[in-house]
């Protein structure tokens, strides 16, 4: 398996499936995180910040961003052990997010608003993989109560 870390996606025909429809079902984008040891801000600013930090900015401002879109913070974790498989080094964050379809997650990273934030991401983040979910069928209504309460929060 290759593994080809991307802070914004490269590929034309990625960026037209994250155009199209989706699933129907709300989806939960698990984002494997790999920092920076420091933050490297494209404009050249000065920064103490480590990468974890200058991402944890952007952290704290998508969590207010993805309700506007339907969305919430469902999971975030460090990763502290890797128990099967063999990587050359490990992801250093694990975090989940939901949203009700791939077109809000779409429409949110496309905004003025994630745009502002985002700078604090690609300074911090030294690559990541973004994978798309979907709840196995009966799931998600036992999930329900628990989005309702996130996209509230």
């Amino acid at each position: 398996m290759q593994v080809v870390n991307e802070v914004f996606p490269a590929d034309p025909d990625r960026i037209r499936e994250m155009m199209a429809p989706g699933p129907k079902d709300p989806i939960f984008m698990v984002n494997l995180l790999k920092f920076k040891d420091r933050a490297e801000y494209k404009d050249g600013r000065a920064c103490e910040l480590s990468g974890r930090d200058a991402y944890q900015i952007y952290g704290r401002e998508v969590s207010k961003l993805l309700p506007k879109f339907g969305g919430g913070a469902f999971f975030a974790a460090d990763v502290s052990f890797l128990a099967l498989g063999q990587v050359e080094e490990l992801w250093d964050e694990i975090a989940i997010a939901t949203y009700p379809n791939r077109k809000a997650l779409f429409e949110m990273s496309m905004s003025p608003e994630w745009r502002e934030i985002s700078v604090h991401r690609d300074a911090g983040l030294k690559g990541q993989l973004n994978i798309e979910t979907v709840l196995q069928d009966g799931v998600l209504g036992r999930l329900q109560p628990l989005l309702e309460a996130i996209t509230k929060a």
